[in-house]
């Protein structure tokens, strides 16, 4: 089917990234048959930014598959039957008391303290599956725990067991070969080295872990398993000992090498993305793709490996080690259609940084650009599809701020407001231009205005925030000399004119030059420049102490002008 686009297609196509991997999917898939695209997830800690790219990435091609009016549907398996390998470090609530869990299911491990979840996987997804409906992302989540128990796998798991052998040769194959198994890793909960271990007290392999029903732990070994009857016996660290028919024992589970495929045949996948940890000789990805064919009768995905995110100059995390940013704490200070297009805009193998510093405004600036260019018609066309699919999925419009003032501007007038209600609503309302009988309020500002405050408040560095002086420096304004005495009086005086953001900039920009003598729309010299320097120099040190300080238009409107009058009077 071919794809349903106006303009420049063909010229944006050779860039287009989701549209090429959509056009892959639709061919290679089954025909009369709804297109499975899918991601998986480890609970095991908080789920971060990293993780987010392993949903964004088939998201965004299920979006685009289903604007085409193909039936598709966005899988996320959540693999909650994990086993808790570690206490992560950074999360509120647990102690090292939490160690003697370490071997269980991750939904049999108790919640942090105070968490209103029945357990430590429902804690982790919660978060995640809130951000995830804030960003658009419609899916149908599948709960590991509740397939293995279920008795879901069952057939599938007992053919692993008869095909062990075979298993065994494909994983000795690669054997030798250095592998993925690094747990600093974004999928490291996915994958370890039980993997690559024998199961068996006789060291023969199975690719199976039983879970013990004394202590609830995967500390176990098979010491015999009988095909025709399917009789398993095992013991367990803990001293017991058990033997059970496993077409009915449902609490263990595939280890991840061989779990991976056999989901993969099981729900017909068709497109899953996977981490660079996942895409090395020898990892789970290209094994599993000898395995789907050779013991579960199905077809390896299209999957595509995406590289790693990166957070203000932090190049990996690990959600088992905690501390680490997650999709929720980015939309506190994101709006959900910039987060989706910081994601959009890079191929799945190019590296992506999530900036929670200074350069966030630089990045709330360059989305701003590009919302002009698109309401105006200049877009290129490839920027044009990428602002598309961020605004807007195939079902829904994002939220978005209905009169978008620049992140730094509310930023500093938040700062040096110090928040307060009466004082934002004045500033803020007169940087739009707005009908008399229908003033913009400050809700036309949000959510971006609720950006800007999260931001000011947990990420801002203390050393950048903004203090007016409580009271004019009088030694200061006693030694200036005539040029300075002067330039003040020009700015009294225009103080009167505008006092608006544009007649503020006007104004700064513009005393040197009267007092040079010279036109407001002279470009300005080498010997001008230095003049503002040192009269915007003079301004940070009357109003606030310092030779830098926010935009002086922004500082100057936030302030007020009988503050500045104040502060700046000889």
């Amino acid at each position: 089917m071919a794809r349903k686009r106006g303009g420049d297609a063909a010229e944006s196509t050779s860039q287009d990234w989701v549209a090429t991997l959509a056009d892959d999917v639709v061919a290679k898939a089954e025909p009369g048959r709804t297109i499975v695209c899918a991601s998986g997830l480890s609970p095991s800690g908080p789920i971060h930014l990293g993780n987010l790219r392993e949903v964004l990435t088939p998201h965004l091609v299920a979006d685009e598959i289903r604007r085409r009016g193909i039936p598709c549907e966005h899988l996320i398996s959540w693999d909650d039957f994990d086993r808790f390998r570690r206490v992560p470090k950074g999360v509120e609530g647990i102690d090292d008391s939490w160690a003697e869990h370490i071997g269980k299911p991750l939904t049999a491990v108790p919640a942090p303290r105070g968490s209103a979840h029945e357990n430590w996987a429902e804690h982790f997804k919660a978060p995640m599956t809130a951000a995830l409906d804030e960003l658009g992302v419609p899916f149908r989540g599948i709960s590991q725990t509740q397939m293995y128990t279920s008795g879901a796998y069952v057939d599938r798991t007992l053919l692993a067991m008869r095909e062990r052998s075979r298993i065994d040769a494909v994983l000795g194959r690669f054997r030798t070969r250095k592998t993925a198994t690094d747990d600093s890793g974004e999928h490291a909960d996915r994958e370890g080295p039980d993997d690559e271990a024998v199961g068996s007290a006789t060291g023969e392999y199975f690719p199976y872990k039983p879970f013990c029903s004394t202590c609830g732990k995967d500390d176990t070994t098979i010491l015999a398993y009988d095909d025709d009857t399917t009789e398993m016996t095992f013991t367990c660290a803990c001293g017991s000992s058990e033997t059970v028919r496993l077409d009915e024992f449902t609490h263990g589970k595939l280890v991840w090498k061989v779990d991976w495929p056999m989901r993969w045949a099981y729900e017909g996948v068709d497109f899953e993305p996977s981490g660079v940890d996942h895409s090395s000789p020898g990892s789970s990805y290209e094994v599993g793709g000898l395995l789907v064919s050779e013991i579960f009768d199905g077809r390896q995905p299209i999957g595509p490996m995406y590289a790693f995110v990166g957070i203000s100059g932090q190049a990996k995390m690990s959600s088992s080690k905690g501390g680490v940013p997650t999709p929720s704490s980015a939309l506190e200070v994101f709006e959900a259609p910039l987060l989706r297009w910081l994601y959009a805009r890079r191929r799945p193998n190019q590296a992506i940084k999530v900036a929670f510093d200074a350069e966030l405004s630089r990045l709330y600036d360059e989305w701003d650009a590009l919302s002009r260019k698109v309401a105006g018609g200049t877009a290129p066309p490839i920027e044009a599809l990428g602002h598309a699919r961020s605004v807007a999925t195939a079902e829904r419009a994002l939220p978005t701020t209905p009169q978008p003032v620049a992140f730094r501007t509310l930023t500093s007038v938040v700062d040096v407001t110090t928040g307060n209600a009466e004082q934002l609503g004045r500033i803020l309302t007169g940087l739009v231009a707005s009908d008399p009988e229908e003033p913009v309020t400050l809700d036309d500002l949000r959510p971006r205005l609720d950006r800007a405050e999260a931001w000011v408040e947990h990420y801002m560095p203390e050393e950048a925030h903004t203090r007016l002086l409580a009271a004019p420096d009088t030694a200061l304004l006693a030694s200036l000399d005539d040029t300075d005495r002067a330039s003040l009086r020009l700015l009294l005086d225009g103080l009167e004119q505008d006092w608006s953001l544009d007649g503020l900039t006007s104004l700064v920009y513009g005393v040197p030059k009267l007092q040079a003598g010279l036109p407001l729309d002279t470009t300005p010299t080498d010997e001008l420049k230095a003049a503002q320097r040192r009269f915007f120099v003079l301004l940070y040190r009357l109003l606030v102490g310092s030779d830098t300080g926010p935009r002086l238009p922004t500082l100057l409107l936030a302030a007020g002008p009988d503050t500045v009058r104040s502060l700046v009077t000889a």
